[in-house]
């Protein structure tokens, strides 16, 4: 499973909507408004990498409204409770 974090610059006005949208694409886990230069964060899971630019570029992308987006792929998951189940293990 490959995470992507899409980092999505919309039209003020069509801000909610847009979300909406982009939370209906079945591979998007979550969308949040954020403060800042972005608009949107969207969380992306997908099989493999190259289903990646399907949802971004094809789906996302194609949402009118949306100016920009830019994309990151995780490599790790840090949780609280990994890190910690990590050191009890002497690791």
């Amino acid at each position: 499973m490959v995470t992507a974090l899409c980092f999505i610059t919309a039209e003020p006005s069509r801000v909610s909507e847009i979300a909406s949208q982009i939370a209906s694409i079945p591979q998007v886990a979550v969308v949040y408004s954020v403060t800042g230069e972005l608009d949107l964060v969207a969380i992306v899971q997908v099989p493999d990498l190259e289903s990646v630019p399907t949802v971004v570029t094809d789906g996302i992308g194609s949402i009118i409204g949306v100016i920009t987006t830019e994309t990151h792929i995780a490599f790790r998951t840090y949780r609280p409770d990994d890190l910690g189940a990590g050191f009890s293990l002497g690791y």
